[in-house]
């Protein structure tokens, strides 16, 4: 059974769900502080899974994940860069995608580069939202279908059952110029797009979440570890029996990591 591993912290409050999607999934989850792993770094290693969940990490006192991303680019980026060359899959939704961002671990580098040896500053933010309110909603997304990501690959469905949860101050995602947008267009790397006539916060091109090249870093605004169960559906009641034929989509997403670490390595 693939092993999970979920990093909390201090005003985390999504860990509980994140590690219970994972375990729907097939994997065995573990929550461990962040603490214990800037002490010990190589407990990174033992898993093939890993989760930064959502909430509002150190109470994202100065700005939105700032002070966790920080700790990990000062004390874990190497471990994490060791983890994803071994292809550790990754999945970080809301403030999980503010820490990767700033962390240095999205985007990631170009396809067929190398990870940096020392993380970069990002070229990409989730600044506020545009209306400069805070929001919890579910908003309809789609697969864009030439995406790299390992998480969303092939995931389809009807309109009503394409949707997800967000609840966020500061996720309308913005970059440093357009040519970034296009390189992340170009290279597959948007992972979950809002319907664009449902874009809750301004984002830059509908992107709801992206995904480095190697396609196993997944980050995203809304929350899939919220929607694994249909009776989760804002309107689950009125879905028809062909509607809720399958797993939801936020289901989906970790199933598709896990089986990909339950197949056999390629020799």
């Amino acid at each position: 059974m693939p092993a999970a591993l979920v990093i909390t912290a201090p005003g985390i409050n999504c860990d509980l769900e994140l590690a219970h999607a994972f375990e729907l999934a097939g994997a065995d989850a573990e929550s461990i502080l962040l603490n214990r792993l800037v002490a010990e770094p190589g407990l990174i290693d033992r898993f093939d899974l890993i989760g930064l969940p959502g909430g509002f990490s150190y109470g994202d006192a100065v700005a939105a994940g700032r002070i966790m991303a920080q700790l990990i680019r000062q004390h874990l980026y190497g471990a994490f860069i060791r983890a994803i060359e071994r292809g550790t899959a990754i999945i970080a939704p809301c403030n999980g995608l503010q820490i990767a961002v700033q962390a240095g671990l999205l985007p990631g580098p170009a396809p067929a580069a190398k990870w940096p040896a020392k993380p970069t500053q990002p070229e990409i933010a989730l600044a506020e939202n545009a209306s400069a309110r805070f929001i919890d909603r579910w908003c309809r997304v789609e697969i864009p279908a030439d995406t790299r990501c390992i998480w969303t690959q092939g995931l389809r469905g009807p309109s009503t059952t394409m949707m997800l949860p967000i609840a966020h101050g500061e996720g309308r995602f913005t970059a440093a110029n357009r040519s970034i947008i296009r390189a992340l267009e170009s290279g597959g790397q948007i992972a979950v797009r809002y319907a664009a006539d449902d874009n809750p916060n301004g984002s830059e091109a509908d992107i709801a979440g992206i995904c480095d090249a190697t396609g196993l870093v997944f980050g995203l605004m809304p929350h899939p570890e919220r929607y694994t169960r249909w009776t989760h559906h804002p309107f689950w009641t009125r879905l028809g029996e062909d509607e809720k034929s399958g797993e939801p989509l936020g289901l989906q997403m970790f199933r598709n990591a896990v089986n990909r670490c339950m197949q056999p390595a390629a020799v």
